[in-house]
């Protein structure tokens, strides 16, 4: 059988396979930024994943960036997150919550309001979508250094929330970005205090809320994500020297931790992946990016090479809850609909059918 379905030890888990569900913004949450029942039914179809890596979930209102995405900050959002993390147990499968703050990609009128915070006062590039259509990212309040604790408390209190409302862990997302992407990133930092300045300095804030989150719930429950030089949303890393020492500088500040994973967006054949596995010591997610749907000859490339642990795998679990069985039979596959991918109701969100099911009207 093809090693894509080993079973492999992660964190506190025990998965069946070696390709998991890959965070997937879905724009559905409901009143207060919880996730609905229709949420329910959506993670609980794809509990065949294994392991789910929720989509990005702020951890405090103001790191809301998008229309409707789920906070787990809140009574009324933990009680949401406790039916999901519910129905998927229920299935078979495990679940982390990615922890999202996204900094300076937010505008207003997507969070009530609120200001926009993030390492430098630099406005992003491109815009963004509210109710009333697409307008331009707004510019930043930086941080000031005495603010920055009270970020990491950010992401400790939704850490708590996650194990109170009974999910299996959390994913640091550091990348993409987002904002502690955008402190990684020299292009997004220009800060002179213990933040900004040198490599080290910019991976500080990843460093200490890495560890913070794991001293608060347990190490084997949390996972990281990072995508070094990916070169979006305005986070540029264009010197491969710089990007080598920041990324050195971050792996080597959480690797005694003994973290249930690393995940890491880039190039899996890539040197400086490899020398990052390495210093990480523990089981690695790869993920190849946005620009090729990822299939299974795809991941057991990727194991079959040795490049890395698991593999995320993202649109192919948007179309095919079952996904893992029909890859397992050599099963056809449902074809996703990009144009629901973002927003609605049940249509492109939980009505692709199982096998052996046609799909509802």
């Amino acid at each position: 059988m093809s090693r894509a379905f080993e079973p492999i030890s992660v964190g506190s888990w025990t998965l069946p396979q070696r390709f998991v569900m890959a965070p997937l913004t879905r724009n559905r949450a409901g009143e207060g930024m919880a996730p609905t029942d229709l949420a329910v039914t959506y993670y609980g179809q794809r509990a065949g994943a294994g392991l789910i890596i929720s989509e990005g979930t702020q951890p405090s209102a103001t790191g809301q960036g998008y229309l409707n995405t789920p906070g787990i900050h809140s009574p009324e959002q933990v009680e949401g997150w406790r039916k999901v993390g519910q129905a998927v147990h229920d299935g078979g499968g495990k679940i982390v919550v990615q922890l999202m703050h996204v900094g300076r990609i937010a505008h207003p009128d997507n969070k009530q309001g609120l200001e926009t915070v993030a390492p430098s006062a630099l406005t992003a590039p491109g815009e963004m979508v509210t109710a009333e259509g697409r307008v331009p990212h707004v510019e930043p309040r930086a941080l000031e250094t005495d603010e920055i604790p009270g970020i990491v408390e950010e992401f400790v209190h939704a850490a708590r929330c996650a194990v109170e409302a009974g999910l299996d862990g959390v994913e640091v997302h550091s990348a993409n970005g987002y904002l502690l992407h955008q402190f990684l990133a020299p292009s997004s930092n220009t800060r002179t205090d213990g933040y900004g300045g040198s490599p080290e300095a910019r991976a500080r804030l990843t460093v200490e809320v890495t560890r913070a989150v794991a001293e608060a719930i347990g190490a084997d429950k949390v996972g990281i994500r990072i995508s070094p030089a990916h070169n979006i949303q305005g986070c540029l890393e264009e010197d491969p020297s710089d990007v080598e020492a920041t990324y050195t500088s971050l792996v080597e500040g959480i690797a005694d931790l003994g973290l249930a994973y690393l995940s890491i967006l880039a190039d899996p054949r890539s040197q400086l992946v490899t020398d990052l596995r390495k210093r990480f010591g523990g089981p690695t997610i790869l993920n190849s990016g946005f620009a090729d749907v990822t299939q299974l000859a795809d991941v057991e490339s990727v194991l079959d090479e040795g490049l890395g642990d698991l593999v995320a795998v993202g649109r192919e679990y948007i179309a095919n809850p079952d996904l893992a069985e029909r890859w397992k039979q050599g099963a056809e596959l449902n074809e996703p609909n990009g144009d629901t991918f973002y927003g609605g109701g049940a249509e492109g969100y939980t009505d692709y059918p199982f096998l052996g099911e046609s799909r509802s009207a």
